[in-house]
């Protein structure tokens, strides 16, 4: 049906009505494609600026054409006077060129309409067709960037990085669909540029976290010399479950369950911390920070109140969006 619609319209409200729609869609893709980092929706749209842009190309020729008369009567003219300068011109002399009629008004005024009413049936569809930011919640941002000093022992640490980039990394729109929670939207982030506990503030280990309504997601770096294979060696010493060697962006890495731990605090001015508790079961992703496994590891961690875990599945495709941000030592 709209094939047909289109044969049938004039060339000058057929064109605009294309260049119309395509430049809306167009950018309208171009601009969840950028947000979202997809490359799927960056295609599309290119193709719909492409198609527009070859549209406006027809039109410009198109316009050239008419401001630019044909030559040909008045060359014909002069033709006729060159052969025969002293013959009688047989028939009638010929007259002026036949001015080209114009669009008629009412044509015009039909094509403007037209034109007007499709941009904003246009604008109407948009919202309705591809997906809209408007009237949905909006997740919160990462905090900015603090003018506090990084710790000591930051600027001594080669390449790493700071709990700010962890948070922008980690807080994507993308992150609460591979969670497999798409309609939720980020209730609490903040990153932080911490020091690995008992090691004197030697050892840097900024961390972030994101937290949803189901489930909650730490992500940290720990810049210390401990290998992967020697993590794996000590987890037969401690409590991990389920534990699973694997290799992700062609890092060493393993994935575990343990359980968080859970602190209550009382309420009331002379508040005050209760026992520290076992928490709810959390799934972990440890990856090696390079290649080489040299020392030092990510860690991404997933939980939820309820004690529910995400497929390890979530896990991988959080590391192949996040560890991109990790330098490599």
């Amino acid at each position: 049906m709209l094939g047909l619609l289109l044969r049938v319209l004039p060339f000058w409200v057929r064109e605009p009505l294309l260049i119309v729609v395509g430049s809306v869609f167009g950018v309208r893709i171009m601009y969840l494609a950028v947000r979202d980092q997809e490359l799927v929706p960056a295609g599309i749209g290119a193709v719909f600026l492409v198609f527009t842009a070859l549209r406006v190309h027809e039109v410009v020729r198109a316009l050239r054409a008419r401001r630019s008369p044909g030559p040909a009567a008045s060359t014909a003219g002069v033709a006729v006077a060159a052969d025969a300068p002293d013959r009688t011109a047989v028939g009638p002399r010929p007259g002026p060129a036949t001015p080209r009629k114009d669009h008629n008004a009412w044509g015009q005024a039909f094509a403007a309409i037209a034109l007007f009413g499709a941009l904003g049936a246009a604008l109407w569809l948009v919202p309705r067709v591809m997906p809209s930011d408007v009237g949905t919640p909006q997740a919160v941002s990462c905090p900015g960037a603090e003018q506090e000093e990084l710790p000591r022992v930051y600027k001594k640490t080669p390449r790493p990085v700071t709990g700010e980039e962890l948070c922008k990394a980690l807080n994507r729109p993308y992150l609460a669909k591979l969670l497999g929670t798409p309609t939720e939207t980020a209730t609490s982030v903040s990153g932080t540029n911490n020091t690995a506990p008992l090691t004197d503030g030697k050892v840097a280990a900024p961390e972030a976290e994101v937290e949803f309504d189901t489930y909650t997601v730490n992500v940290s770096a720990t810049y210390n010399h401990l290998t992967t294979d020697q993590y794996v060696k000590l987890m037969k010493y401690g409590t991990e479950q389920d534990i699973k060697t694997l290799t992700v962006l062609g890092r060493p890495a393993v994935l575990f369950s343990d359980h968080t731990m859970q602190i209550r605090i009382s309420g009331g001015s002379g508040s005050t911390g209760g026992p520290v508790e076992q928490g709810p079961l959390a799934r972990n992703l440890t990856v090696a920070l390079d290649r080489k496994d040299r020392g030092g590891y990510c860690d991404i961690t997933v939980w939820s109140a309820s004690g529910a875990l995400p497929d390890d599945s979530a896990l991988l495709a959080i590391a192949d969006k996040v560890l991109p941000a990790i330098r490599e030592r």
